[in-house]
């Protein structure tokens, strides 16, 4: 008998904004196990062409200023960034043609900056000890300087970030948990992946629970997540949407970050560890229940950190 050939599936696109969207939903096995019945997920955001969740919100914003008019030839894309985003803006600026300026930290890791760079992105770097808030000020100076020659994304009070969430993200989750999702926990940083599949999930379901993730204090090396209290707050952040708001530190996500790659075989970033960290702790007081939590990116633009290569205690970091 001749064997069958699975083939290959074909996606015709016209362009990368139709390759955006529709990523798997991973179960795990091995660094769940001691909280069977109990199912855990994550969605995997690094199948986005630009390697991030930040896609999906960078396609909404950009489709939703060219509608309007705010976006059109000759403007420049602008805003400020801790990386994920400004790849995003990049690459689907790049493809549309529009030139893009990046107000980013200085000690963004060097694999995002160089990442920018190749795309042609200009970039503007702020103070490191000012964190995204130094950006966010930068990128509201040089628009209010200068507003007809950029369009000002404005990633964290633009409605559009989160409805991107809102009309894919959590229809995704909804439908590839079959609607038996009982949690959500997602980091928090411009807060739009939370407030866009919050509100989908909550119509679908008002007993889902929706859990926030933050650091655990204003100093951290969580890279794209925000200490709510202490930092500045994104205009599109309803904290009255979330049932709870769990803190991580920053050891714990590194550690949990070596976990994954070495316990599961997936090579992610580290607001991923800080999900996954929280999703544990979630998981930790449940008898039965899903939940999904969110992986923003792979691993790969954090190689020149050091903690790779640290060595976990015995039996991992439980």
């Amino acid at each position: 008998m001749v064997p069958t050939i699975a083939r290959a599936r074909v996606v015709e696109a016209k362009d990368l904004f139709e390759l955006i969207g529709h990523t798997p939903l991973i179960r795990f096995r091995r660094i769940t196990a001691p909280f069977a019945p109990v199912e855990i997920y994550a969605k995997a955001e690094w199948y986005n062409p630009g390697g991030s969740v930040k896609d999906r919100p960078a396609r909404e914003i950009i489709l939703t200023a060219e509608r309007e008019g705010r976006l059109r030839p000759g403007k420049v894309i602008l805003d400020a960034t801790s990386g994920n985003m400004g790849i995003a803006y990049a690459m689907l600026g790049a493809a549309r043609g529009y030139p893009v300026t990046l107000c980013i930290p200085a000690n963004a890791s060097p694999e995002r900056l160089r990442i920018l760079r190749a795309y042609g992105a200009e970039l503007i770097l702020t103070d490191p000890l000012e964190g995204t808030d130094g950006a966010i000020l930068e990128a509201r100076r040089r628009y209010e300087a200068d507003p007809e020659r950029y369009f000002y994304a404005d990633q964290y009070n633009n409605p559009a970030n989160w409805k991107a969430h809102y009309r894919t993200t959590g229809p995704e989750i909804w439908a590839q948990t079959e609607g038996r999702i009982t949690h959500f926990v997602a980091g928090l940083g411009t807060s739009g992946t939370m407030m866009g599949v919050g509100r989908y999930l909550k119509e679908q379901n008002p007993e889902i629970r929706l859990i926030g993730v933050q650091p655990d204090g204003p100093f951290h090396g969580l890279e794209g997540l925000k200490h709510m209290e202490t930092a500045i707050r994104p205009g599109i952040y309803e904290p009255e949407l979330l049932d709870e708001i769990l803190t991580v530190s920053t050891e714990e996500a590194y550690a949990m970050a070596r976990r994954l790659a070495r316990e599961e075989g997936l090579f992610v970033g580290i607001s991923a560890g800080a999900a996954m960290a929280a999703a544990l702790q979630v998981a930790a007081r449940l008898r039965e229940g899903v939940v999904v939590t969110l992986f923003p990116d792979a691993g790969y633009k954090y190689l020149s950190e050091s903690f790779w290569f640290e060595a976990d205690p015995p039996g991992g970091n439980r």
